[in-house]
């Protein structure tokens, strides 16, 4: 995004601007003199700022379920324990008040220091580079239960009915009809649903129990929240989503993210070069991996969110997503036995 000059108090982008002035003074920052929005993330906004004394990240929590200011001083507590044991993060500045959280106007925003690099999907990743990525999760998951304090499981939703899943596609094929006039992204989703629908009656008895092994994870890996420079990761960021989850189920989910090609299909050889490293780093078992395996394709083939966004808000940010998360479903269903194989193997 071209960079943009701003007053003290105002900052570019569709939003409100964010209080730079008396944010700055509490961070003893310096003076603004640039500030451009960040365009990737769907649920918080950040903005890239320059000021008298240095380059930083500007983090406006928003999103209702994680902008709580306790939630957020936990999550930078975290990521300091972290930096200690020297996981690539960027934990925040600590304000003169002594706070990492600087709620103003209602609004609660954090400032990290600026990391220079790129964010790498799966297919710019080596082989190497991928067994790296597995290490790396499997290393912040040991050293989170170093870390962090001990707590029983949060109560975890029971895995997806099939029941509500009909349903549910039932009302959004009603509002695919209603959109008027339809476009080639009405055709791919009712194509997609009608698809979905029949998978799901073939396969309803195969629904999961509910999950295995939980302890603290990262909640959101994947490529947007990994930062390289060079070969490696230089920063691992957002962690709105720390929380105790199955540490196993993370590890697929960043997988089925990071190494899903365009058509839908994985690449299996760099999902068992990374799932082999994450095995061994985190102590995970075999089974873990394949019991997570049969969780997160469950989710997967009973999971709407684009479409839900797309139809019920309005909101068609996550819209081309679609055509690979849509295939991809379908095409795990086909090949079960050897995504379970990649992943354990």
């Amino acid at each position: 995004m071209p960079r943009s000059s701003v007053l003290p108090s105002a900052c570019p982008g569709p939003s409100a601007a964010p209080p730079l002035g008396a944010l700055l003074r509490r961070y003893a920052a310096g003076s603004p003199l640039a500030c451009e929005p960040v365009d990737q993330g769907l649920l918080n906004r950040g903005y890239r700022l320059a000021t008298t004394h240095g380059r930083y990240f500007l983090k406006h929590h928003f999103d209702p379920e994680t902008a709580d200011p306790a939630a957020i001083a936990r999550q930078h507590h975290a990521t300091r324990l972290l930096a200690d044991l020297g996981i690539p993060v960027a934990p925040p500045l600590t304000g003169t008040d002594g706070r990492t959280v600087a709620v103003i106007g209602g609004h609660a925003y954090a400032l990290h220091p600026w990391i220079e690099g790129r964010h790498r999907g799966g297919a710019q990743l080596t082989t190497e580079q991928c067994r790296r990525l597995g290490a790396l999760l499997g290393v912040v998951h040991a050293s989170l239960e170093r870390v962090m304090p001990q707590r029983q499981a949060e109560a975890r939703a029971q895995s997806a009915d099939p029941a509500d899943t009909f349903a549910l596609i039932d009302d959004l094929l009603a509002r695919v009809r209603r959109h008027r006039p339809p476009d080639a992204f009405d055709e791919l989703a009712r194509h997609r649903l009608l698809e979905r629908r029949a998978l799901l009656e073939r396969h309803a008895d195969r629904r999961p129990p509910q999950g295995g092994s939980v302890g603290w994870v990262h909640g959101d890996f994947h490529p947007f929240n990994v930062l390289y420079q060079g070969e490696a990761p230089a920063a691992i960021v957002d962690w709105d989503r720390l929380g105790v989850q199955p540490r196993a189920e993370e590890a697929v989910r960043a997988a089925v993210i990071f190494f899903v090609r365009p058509d839908g299909a994985l690449d299996l050889a760099k999902v068992r070069a990374y799932a082999r490293a994450y095995r061994r780093s985190a102590h995970a078992t075999p089974a873990e991996l394949s019991a997570a395996v049969h969780r997160v394709w469950w989710e997967r083939l009973n999971d709407f969110w684009i479409l839900r966004w797309h139809y019920e808000r309005g909101d068609t940010r996550a819209d081309p997503q679609f055509p690979a998360a849509s295939a991809l479903a379908v095409w795990w269903t086909k090949e079960y036995a050897a995504v379970c194989e990649a992943f354990v193997g």
